[in-house]
């Protein structure tokens, strides 16, 4: 038993039930930076502790009547098939798995991406109501559209990666969704959306031997109670401030992650 993995798990799971983001965002690079496992590893183990902690965090939001389902039978109609094909594809055609060098860099790239999107969360508000008054009534079948092709491509990213399910949803549902989504709905449904997601890539992973079932446990020991709080403490906290933190962290982890 190594306490430093519950800290780590109830830490990230901390942060999952405060925003919405974090578990593929910081579990897999520390595992790979400060521990030292094979990304591979690292991807697949922490797609099982992103399923089983955000059961948790997805009860709690339910609770507080924050999901909408609607929304999340959307990206669940592009993201879980497209996870499906992607791990069908590292299966059959990569022998299970890709290049570490190449999971590093592919990796790196989606935290920097999410490290940029992270502090845009509310300047996507105002051209987001502008683009509703544009198209009208005509919006409903492209917000669709664009749920659930924007669903996919969360899913084959969480698939590669692990990451993308958090933060680029967040983004996503904000620009699509500007006056039907406050804050914390748009949490409550990240969340919600991202469990069949992370388990059916979960699954994948341990169909392609990518899974440290010791490990997974110790994470879980400190992840329950993390996003339990975090999830109570969601709209109580600086949220400004926990985004601006949680980009940084991920931008410079991102760079670590290409340029080491």
């Amino acid at each position: 038993m190594d306490p430093g993995f519950a800290l780590v798990g109830l830490l990230v799971g901390f942060l999952v039930g405060l925003t919405g983001v974090g578990g593929g965002s910081l579990m897999a690079p520390l595992l790979i930076l400060i521990f030292g496992f094979n990304p591979a590893v690292a991807i697949g183990t922490d797609l099982w502790f992103a399923a089983i902690t955000k059961c948790f965090g997805g009860a709690m939001h339910r609770r507080f009547g924050s999901p909408d389902w609607q929304i999340i039978r959307r990206l669940a109609i592009g993201s879980v098939p497209a996870a499906i094909l992607t791990l069908a594809w590292l299966g059959f055609y990569r022998g299970g798995r890709l290049e570490a060098e190449a999971l590093l860099w592919l990796l790196g790239f989606v935290l920097l991406l999410t490290a940029a999107l992270i502090p845009l969360k509310d300047r996507l508000l105002s051209p987001a109501v502008r683009l509703r008054e544009k198209f009208g009534p005509g919006l409903y079948r492209k917000q669709f559209a664009a749920t659930v092709i924007g669903g996919a491509g969360v899913g084959c990213l969480v698939a590669l990666t692990s990451v993308g399910a958090g933060a680029l949803v967040a983004a996503m549902l904000m620009m699509l969704y500007p006056l039907r989504l406050d804050t914390k709905s748009v949490v409550g449904t990240d969340i919600v959306h991202a469990i069949p997601l992370a388990l059916v890539a979960a699954i994948g992973h341990s169909w392609l031997g990518n899974v440290d079932w010791v490990l997974l446990g110790q994470l879980l020991i400190g992840s329950v109670p993390g996003i339990i709080a975090g999830s109570l403490a969601a709209g109580r906290t600086n949220e400004s401030f926990v985004r601006a933190a949680l980009a940084i962290m991920l931008a410079l982890t991102g760079l670590k992650l290409i340029l080491g």
